[in-house]
């Protein structure tokens, strides 16, 4: 009594197995068995084995099946009675007690056989018996359908898989009793999310493109990601580059002459334009007579404040394109900006009036406007500079009187108001020493004021092409001080993006 209800139970739990896999497992094809399955050990009692229970066995190895018997080859059903049709009433002078799925493991005497489990040749007489014993439960409950007496004489092999039925969403009472949890490492499938199909989202969902191999040095022969310090070079050009929501505008000051104003703003005009590719002007802003047309190559004859000052009733008409207002500039190729230099005589003096019109006229045809000024702080055209100004660069030399000449810039300037301490706050300090230039001890001493009053201290190696004090082509510059250049900028340009940005 104690081993029926053990096996009871145990074909429960089987059963139960078999549920909870048609549930949680894909349903697999005759070509595709299920791989957690194993097939079963063929043992002594396989011939006690009705064909009811050896199909019950096979859907417990392949959930969710259909099981027919499949119909022997051509070649099998020659050699063999056992896979013949007429186990499924196909030909009637079969004899009945060939039994259509024989009992597997055994040989022609009877007995077990381990290494011919699947064989069924030359069955015995006791075996004809047997099967023939089962022949009315085959007609009675496990009576083939239609389907498979239309399958029988096709190759079930070739056949392809039937479409998974819809599997149950819940286990039955008993399967729960066994598995309140399920299988052990299956998990019940989770609902598909919902597609997005908005534009942001597929936007971000884009891979980012990769970063572009180095370009100098044995990184770049070898296609290598960049190292270091072209990967920092890289961020201060698109630092530079950054594109401003309105025109900006750049002053460079220092009231002592010699302290290298000119070719700081010559510099960071380059460096500004060919980091954006164009869009920047660099002007020069001396009420009477300054040397930036000494410093720039000469591509226009009329070139200069006074001759655009005698223009300004055309330029300003609504139809005036750029070309017109090219005429009056100074292109330099190596650094892709234009020059307005000041008036090469000392009889026309700009008032306040004209650098509004020039400034107005400028900023509707650049972007970026880079504005090199005198040494009169007093003059009116040095203070609209600095109300117009976005950003403030102050030159300087570590010598005492450059020094000083800046540190009473800065004093006076914070006595003008709130804008004005706020262009203080957001200024660059451009050191640009020449040859000899350096005093330890002034720049020991007033280094750490200029770093806690400015923004940034940006430090340019002397070079012998500005110190020649010719035309200053940016192709003829050293590395070191491009890439100074280039720092510059993109500090400038990080002032003023925090500018915009900055509610006032």
């Amino acid at each position: 009594m104690t081993d029926s209800h053990n096996s009871g139970q145990h074909k429960d739990r089987e059963a139960a197995a078999a549920e909870v896999r048609r549930m949680w497992q894909p349903t697999p094809s005759w070509s595709q068995p299920d791989p957690a399955s194993e097939p079963q050990p063929a043992d002594d009692r396989a011939d006690d084995r009705t064909e009811d229970d050896q199909a019950d066995g096979l859907a417990q190895e392949f959930p969710g099946d259909s099981w027919s018997r499949p119909a022997a080859s051509t070649d099998d059903a020659q050699g063999s009675s056992h896979f013949s049709s007429s186990s499924y009433g196909s030909s009637p002078h079969t004899p009945s007690t060939a039994s259509g799925y024989t009992s597997t493991g055994h040989t022609s005497t009877g007995q077990s056989s381990p290494g011919h489990g699947s064989s069924a040749h030359g069955s015995s007489g006791q075996d004809s018996a047997g099967a023939g014993e089962q022949g009315p439960a085959q007609h009675g409950s496990a009576q083939a359908t239609p389907a498979q007496h239309a399958g029988a004489g096709s190759d079930a092999w070739t056949q392809p898989a039937r479409e998974p039925e819809e599997q149950p969403s819940q286990l039955s009472p008993t399967a729960q009793q066994f598995f309140p949890q399920g299988i052990p490492n299956q998990h019940a499938p989770q609902p598909q999310r919902e597609v997005s199909y908005r534009a942001d989202e597929l936007i971000q969902a884009l891979p980012l493109p990769r970063e572009a191999p180095a370009e100098r040095g044995m990184r770049s022969m070898l296609r290598m990601r960049p190292g270091t310090g072209e990967r920092a070079e890289r961020i201060a050009r698109a630092t530079a580059a950054t594109a401003f929501r309105r025109p900006v505008t750049i002053t460079v000051a220092n009231p002592k002459g010699g302290s290298g104003k000119t070719p700081t703003t010559l510099l960071l005009a380059g460096a500004l334009g060919q980091a954006r590719g164009g869009g920047v002007v660099a002007w020069d802003n001396n009420e009477l007579r300054g040397n930036m047309h000494l410093r720039t190559h000469d591509t226009n004859a009329r070139s200069t404040v006074t001759d655009m000052l005698q223009a300004m009733p055309m330029l300003t008409q609504p139809d005036a394109r750029l070309g017109d207002v090219a005429a009056y500039l100074r292109h330099q190729v190596a650094g892709q900006y234009d020059v307005l230099t000041s008036a090469t005589t000392t009889y026309a003096q700009i008032e306040a009036r004209d650098f509004d019109q020039i400034h107005r006229l400028l900023s509707r045809f650049y972007k970026v406007l880079v504005i090199d000024t005198g040494n009169n702080e007093g003059s009116s055209n040095w203070r609209e500079a600095m109300k117009a100004s976005d950003a403030l660069v102050i030159p300087i030399k570590w010598k005492s009187l450059s020094c000083a000449a800046a540190v009473q810039m800065l004093e006076e300037l914070d006595n003008q108001g709130p804008e004005a301490q706020r262009l203080i706050r957001r200024a660059v300090i451009a050191v640009s020493n020449g040859p000899g230039d350096v005093n330890k001890e002034v720049e020991k001493q007033l280094r750490p004021y200029f770093e806690s009053r400015a923004a940034a201290v940006v430090d340019i190696p002397t070079d012998q092409h500005i110190a020649a004090e010719g035309p200053l082509d940016h192709s003829a510059l050293q590395p070191a001080t491009r890439r100074a250049a280039l720092d510059l900028a993109a500090k400038v340009a990080e002032q003023i993006t925090n500018a915009l940005n900055t509610p006032r």
